[in-house]
């Protein structure tokens, strides 16, 4: 029987809570301007920007190989700016029956906290866990925050 695994991440980010949310909440459209060295693209396949349900298919670079992910957002908690997001498929799923991605974030002082939470089915035993996103997600939330801190 396959084991659901959680790997867990956490971000110290300079901007406030409500913006940094706010961004991931209804400005995905803007990762490529905002992270041009991992997003390359993010094309809207169904419903709109900042709705459960919708769709994007994200083209991204890990570790120097250009990337696809099809996901949809399955919830948002705009108390708690938390977002839920499935993955529906491309290259990121070659090793993985499911994987959700969860982002958290939580005011601290005049900046957040970002945390980053990815629950996955691995296909089988030798499929690598996400540690490979580790870095991706820390860059990402990084660059995401220097941006708004310019703009």
């Amino acid at each position: 029987m396959a084991q659901v695994r959680r790997m867990d991440w956490q971000i110290e980010a300079k901007s406030t809570a409500d913006k940094f949310f706010d961004t991931y909440k209804t400005k995905s459209h803007l990762m490529p301007k905002m992270s041009n060295q991992l997003v390359t693209d993010v094309k809207l396949l169904q419903g709109d920007w900042d709705s459960v349900g919708s769709v994007k298919l994200w083209h991204y670079t890990l570790q120097g190989k250009s990337v696809t992910m099809k996901e949809t957002i399955e919830k948002i908690d705009d108390t708690n700016r938390t977002i839920v997001y499935k993955v529906l498929g491309g290259d990121c799923m070659e090793f993985y029956n499911s994987w959700n991605s969860i982002i958290n974030v939580t005011q601290m002082g005049d900046g957040c906290l970002v945390k980053c939470t990815m629950e996955f089915e691995k296909k089988n035993d030798d499929a690598p866990d996400l540690v490979m996103y580790d870095d991706f997600f820390t860059t990402l939330i990084k660059n995401v925050d220097s941006f708004l801190l310019k703009n």
